[in-house]
């Protein structure tokens, strides 16, 4: 009886220990505040930031590398995407419930010219999309051609500036 709590002691231990690891090793809270509080106050300009979404049919354009142009304006983000085709005819910043309400301002698509790594260029829908937050997820609900209004879950990170 008493090896089994002794074993029982020593996977508790080592489970404290395992979750302890999991941390983010070598930043103190301090520096974390800082750095996010520098992302989320970018200096007006023009960026290159990478655009993520939770979906594989819902992206960035291969052609892109995963990454839109975030411009900053005193204080506001906007970052533009071209997507992969021109079956996504709309985007709303928020909820697809809120997006069929009257009065809804829906992002309209501007037409991006893409050229892939073979040299084939392609006509694909963009989308200027405002950013409430760096580095977060928020809301971004789409319509596609058939008329159908999803939710999604997209971020911005990482953005450097153009020089």
């Amino acid at each position: 009886m008493m090896k089994k709590i002794i074993a029982f002691l020593c996977m508790l231990a080592l489970l404290c220990v395992s979750l302890a690891g999991c941390g983010d090793a070598g930043t103190s809270g301090q520096e974390q505040n800082i750095d996010n509080t520098h992302s989320s106050q970018l200096e007006d300009g023009t960026y290159t930031a990478e655009f993520n979404t939770d979906s594989g049919m819902f992206h960035v354009n291969e052609a892109c590398d995963g990454k839109g142009t975030l411009t900053v304006r005193d204080g506001d983000m906007t970052i533009h995407v071209s997507l992969t085709s021109k079956n996504i005819v709309n985007l709303f910043l928020g909820l697809a419930e809120d997006a069929q309400k009257e009065g809804a301002q829906l992002l309209e698509p501007t037409v991006d010219a893409v050229t892939y790594s073979d040299g084939y260029t392609e006509d694909v829908y963009g989308f200027d999309i405002p950013v409430p937050v760096l580095d977060e997820e928020f809301d971004l609900a789409i319509i596609g051609k058939k008329g159908t209004w999803y939710d999604h879950k997209v971020s911005v990170s990482n953005p450097k500036k153009v020089e």
